[in-house]
């Protein structure tokens, strides 16, 4: 199984807005280096809490309309999701203990 889920305009109602888990999402883009420094955190989380969160990627360059659904100014932006509303969110790279204080309580 893939560690993290790949988001589009076509899939994110039925992996985010319909989880039944809550959902961690990174809105990144290649070209951005803070995106890349937390990509390795996110799939260990990824792991470690597979089956009780989801973790999912919006590339925000080829996701353009999605990122601009959700005021998308700065990246790496995580938003968890739940029930289908956005819950937290953060801007910046984070270290890891930051990142699942975004979502443990939740869980």
């Amino acid at each position: 199984m893939e560690r993290e889920v790949t988001l589009t305009a076509s899939n994110f109602e039925s992996e985010v807005l319909k989880s039944s888990v809550p959902v961690l999402v990174d809105f990144w883009a290649q070209w951005c280096m803070p995106c890349k420094m937390i990509a390795p955190l996110l799939e260990q989380i990824a792991d470690q809490y597979a089956g009780r969160l989801k973790v999912g990627k919006v590339n925000v360059d080829e996701e353009n309309e999605l990122a601009g659904r959700y005021d998308i100014v700065s990246i790496p932006t995580l938003m968890v999701f739940k029930n289908g509303e956005v819950v937290r969110q953060k801007v910046g790279a984070l270290p890891r203990h930051e990142i699942e204080n975004l979502f443990k309580d939740l869980l």
